[in-house]
């Protein structure tokens, strides 16, 4: 019997780039429109790595979304760098305003030049951030190896090799030396990555995107609208990937890493990586559901798993999607006189998004920030931030009285 409609509890995307400024104003409200809550990534120019950053930037997000008719939650990260400490971290979670950290390592993918250079530095980091309950999310690839000599060259990972060298030689000490840490492998693209996964201690989880469901590394060698960080990689571990999402295991969830960047950027000599799906996230799951038959399973990989293993109830709304057939624009607006190409842009897809099924409510800035304390800060970290920005200014103003001293014996010396 062929299934004409589905209703699932609202989705949530545990991956998701929404840059900032007019860029985000442009693609935020693809995702408000489907899901209930998205996992905000922090590589912005420059990075978000301290709660006074993550406060500013969950404050804009909000102020972009003022006049929607949604109910949204963003939930807000850290990105990791050489310098974050245990404190850091304490300070970060007694703030009970973020959910997760980042780590990037350096130069892995966009805006990731501030990423970490030694992984296994950061261990009294992951140590506190077991100790005090927070998870820690990474992007899992190798970029220089002395170890695989069989998969480098010169030292250079090659990049469909990078995550499973990660694997083997820094997410095993990492899952190993700290037992009690909760782990996201995020976006996963390898039969390794899977096996890993299914095979790792309790607390070990990996997001997978659409893209990596539905093309492989001969889309990505025909187009630079297909080109992301870990690239597509072949047909046979798109199948891997494909049984692990569809098969029901809840150590596999739903991460868009829908990744928008305007069509001049795309379409240039290295082109910018990153997939933009937001637009039709949950349609192109659906099409990767039923190519394996398991449509019935996409709630649990889409509304359940996630919020599961993150520690938050699920949503409580629901969205329903039909069959019906609709072409994917092949170009939305992008903030100031720029484009984006969405993912599969020109291609028809059978499943649509019911909009008519939606019950959204009003969303209004001020009513909302006092009756729900998950969307704006708490009065501790609301101390904390005050706290902190005290200390800067301070800091701040010391260093520019002893400038102006400093000038001035430079010039009566002189």
């Amino acid at each position: 019997m062929v299934l004409n409609q589905l209703t699932i509890t609202r989705p949530d995307d545990f991956h998701l780039h929404l840059r900032n400024g007019a860029s985000l104003k442009a693609v935020l409200p693809f995702t408000m429109k489907q899901f209930g809550r998205a996992l905000i990534m922090p590589n912005l120019s420059p990075p978000v790595t301290n709660i006074i950053e993550v406060w500013a930037y969950h404050r804009e997000i909000m102020d972009a979304f003022i006049s929607e008719e949604v109910i949204f939650q963003p939930l807000m990260t850290i990105y990791l760098t050489d310098s974050t400490t245990p404190k850091d971290i304490e300070e970060v979670k007694r703030s009970g305003f973020v959910l997760a950290t980042k780590l990037y390592p350096v130069n892995a993918t966009t805006n990731s030049a501030h990423g970490v250079t030694d992984i296994k530095k950061l261990a009294p980091v992951f140590e506190k951030m077991a100790e005090v309950g927070l998870i820690l999310c990474i992007h899992g690839e190798t970029l220089v190896s002395e170890e695989f000599g069989d998969v480098t060259r010169n030292g250079q990972v090659g990049q469909l090799r990078r995550e499973s060298v990660f694997i083997k030689e820094t997410l095993s000490w990492i899952v190993e030396t700290f037992p009690t840490l909760k782990v996201v492998l995020e976006h996963i693209t390898t039969g390794e990555a899977v096996d890993f996964v299914i095979n790792a201690r309790e607390g070990v989880s990996a997001t997978i995107t659409a893209h990596h469901l539905l093309a492989t590394l001969d889309d990505a060698l025909g187009s630079h609208h297909y080109k992301c960080m870990p690239v597509l990689k072949e047909e046979n571990h798109r199948q891997v990937l494909l049984a692990a999402a569809t098969s029901g295991n809840p150590r596999f969830f739903a991460g868009t890493d829908s990744a928008p960047h305007a069509k001049s950027k795309k379409e240039t000599a290295c082109g910018c990586a990153g997939c933009f799906t937001a637009l039709h996230a949950i349609e192109l799951y659906a099409t990767a559901f039923e190519e394996m038959g398991a449509i019935d399973n996409l709630e649990g990989f889409l509304s359940h798993f996630g919020a599961d293993f993150y520690g938050l109830e699920r949503n409580q709304k629901t969205l329903t999607i039909k069959r019906e057939e609709w072409i994917i624009p092949t170009e939305v607006p992008f903030g100031e006189g720029e484009v984006l190409v969405p993912f599969w842009g020109g291609k028809t897809l059978s499943w649509k998004v019911d909009w008519k099924s939606c019950l959204f409510l009003m969303f209004t800035k001020h009513s909302k920030m006092k009756n729900n304390q998950n969307l704006y800060p708490h009065k501790g970290c609301r101390f904390l931030i005050l706290k902190n920005s005290i200390k800067y200014y301070f800091y701040q103003y010391i260093y520019r009285i002893i400038i102006v001293k400093l000038s001035i014996h430079i010039f009566w010396s002189m």
